[in-house]
């Protein structure tokens, strides 16, 4: 009797080299190593490259396990419910079409493209779904060639998908089936219906919210909060894309292929514009005499601010920056993180008492000289630039912490006027499969840190987890204190953005743990056609203080 074969592998949890027969699945090994983990692992590193778990290992490797506690697991997590989703909705109204059409909190906002889908109808798919769970079915993984699965897509129905990959360059189609209901799905999948327990779905205006959990809490669900506001601007940025025709990925390529790229752009920005003159208009009639600016890394809160002071001046004001980060304290006195490090991201990094004096004495109608922040030294001097007000002087106000009350708890509310900036991506890849803003973020990053900033795309990937961190914790939390809202996503911008971004990822090696998350990235851009006309792209666009020749002067 032939003995059984083995593989060496190493674990990192443990950097411990262990020896398990050859075809050992990944999810037989992952129940080995649970107890390494404080959340629910959802897939593995393998060679740092994500595998799902009920692959098998058929060499030696070093494993990496993924769990809820990090982006990849979580968005696994996520996908699997929507994939459950789907079934339970085509199991009960198969005449209907779901569509996933974007964030919303801590939750996806779905609804029936036909019509609105009732309470009793959502319970019902809720009840399914459960059933779906419990029944811990293994989800299965089929490589198709690509015109054979855009067959199968099209006898379905599914001609949004069929569409988008129609201009993808793989010959190849991983298709996704869950029982009899096949399906395709961007990025990688649970191994069964049962690794994703912690859902909710609520009734929201036409449709309703699934509810996950999230990388800051992966072993609960959170309590949902509606964000109104920001469900207005995805309405509102719905809209657009039914105004220009732009709904998908597809669509988006056809116009490209078709030579209307240069027209969607003109469209697109003027868009943009208009959107920021509605702003400095209520600006305008609120009588606020301060507009505090806040929103995530890499929105384009910076041109944005530039720009809707243009368009202040326009209706007759005097415009003066305040940059937050010259309220630093002094490097010597930073706040330090759980692991010691200086944390510059909380407000208490900021001199805020300073920072209030000098906004209520200009604001009462005195001159002050503002302090300039030396980031060489990590110390403060007078030495900033003078402000004369008058009574046509406005002050913006840019900084993630715009929105926290704490920041300028000294002013009156009368003489503020709060907006959120950030790019709130309306452009699905398709019903199914949508863009995280985070992605259409990272990539903007990317692009300028590797222009202004000297930084490889490896880098920005390494810091981007502590970055979103921050975002959760001093960001996110206020964007329903806005008075008003702005998108800074551009339709055209993914497809713009792969001209400038692939050559970056594909510089990323496979000797890294980021090497995965640059070959996602390198997929997703692989959707797109590139969009090459840069001249018509105007000088004051949000996308040039990513790429370059802004008018403005950062």
């Amino acid at each position: 009797m032939m003995a059984t074969e083995m593989i060496r592998l190493h674990i990192e949890e443990t950097g411990e080299d262990v020896l398990y027969p050859r075809g050992v699945r990944l999810d037989v090994l992952a129940k080995d190593y649970a107890a390494y983990h404080a959340s629910r692992i959802m897939a593995a590193r393998v060679d740092n490259e994500i595998r799902e778990l009920f692959k098998t290992l058929s060499h030696d490797a070093t494993i990496h396990f993924i769990d809820m506690a990090q982006q990849d697991g979580a968005l696994i997590y996520h996908r699997g419910l929507v994939f459950i989703l789907y079934v339970a909705a085509r199991d009960l109204f198969p005449d209907r079409r779901l569509r996933v059409l974007h964030s919303l909190g801590h939750g996806l906002f779905c609804d029936f493209r036909e019509m609105r889908a009732t309470d009793d109808e959502i319970v019902q798919i809720k009840q399914r779904m459960r059933e779906l769970i419990n029944e811990n079915v293994e989800y299965q993984k089929k490589e198709l060639y690509k015109w054979d699965a855009l067959k199968l897509l099209n006898e379905m129905g599914m001609h949004d998908k069929a569409e988008l990959l129609r201009f993808r360059s793989k010959s190849t189609v991983n298709v996704y089936y869950l029982g009899n209901h096949p399906n395709y799905f961007y990025g990688f999948m649970p191994c069964r219906t049962g690794d994703t327990p912690l859902f909710d779905l609520i009734p929201y205006r036409t449709g309703m919210v699934l509810v996950f959990p999230d990388i800051t809490s992966p072993n609960a669900l959170p309590n949902y909060v509606p964000q109104t506001k920001l469900a207005d601007v995805f309405d509102e940025a719905e809209e657009w894309g039914r105004i220009i025709g732009v709904e998908t990925a597809g669509d988006l390529n056809t116009v490209v292929a078709h030579g209307g790229a240069r027209e969607l752009i003109m469209v697109s920005e003027m868009l943009h514009e208009k959107k920021i003159a509605q702003l400095a208009d209520q600006v305008t009639a609120s009588g606020a005499r301060l507009v505090l600016i806040a929103g995530p890394s890499s929105s384009g809160k910076t041109t944005f601010s530039k720009r809707l002071a243009l368009q202040l001046r326009v209706n007759g004001f005097d415009p003066h920056a305040i940059s937050l980060d010259d309220y630093f304290v002094d490097r010597d006195k930073t706040p330090r993180d759980a692991e010691g490090k200086p944390d510059f991201e909380c407000l208490e990094s900021l001199n805020t008492a300073k920072f209030n004096e000098d906004l209520n004495r200009i604001l009462g109608g005195e001159t002050v000289r503002l302090p300039k922040y030396n980031f060489r030294t990590g110390t403060s001097s007078d030495t900033g630039a003078t402000v004369v007000p008058s009574d046509r002087t406005i002050l913006i106000v840019e900084g993630i912490h715009g929105l926290n009350p704490k920041l300028t708890e000294q002013i009156t509310d009368s003489a503020k006027f709060r907006i959120y900036v950030s790019a709130l991506t309306f452009l699905n890849l398709d019903d199914d499969n949508r863009i995280p803003t985070t992605d259409v973020r990272i990539l903007r990053r990317m692009v300028r840190d590797h222009s202004f900033r000297g930084y490889s795309a490896l880098q920005t990937l390494q810091i981007w987890h502590s970055v979103r961190m921050g975002e959760e914790q001093h960001v996110f939390p206020f964007q329903e204190n806005a008075d008003a809202m702005f998108n800074s996503s551009l339709v055209y911008e993914l497809a713009f953005l792969k001209n400038y971004a692939m050559q970056l990822l594909l510089q990323i090696d496979n000797t890294v743990p980021e090497y995965s998350e640059a070959r996602r990235l390198i997929r997703f851009l692989d959707y797109f056609l590139p969009v090459m006309d840069v001249d018509v792209i105007p000088s004051t666009s949000i996308i040039r203080e990513f790429i370059g020749n802004s008018y403005f002067n950062y």
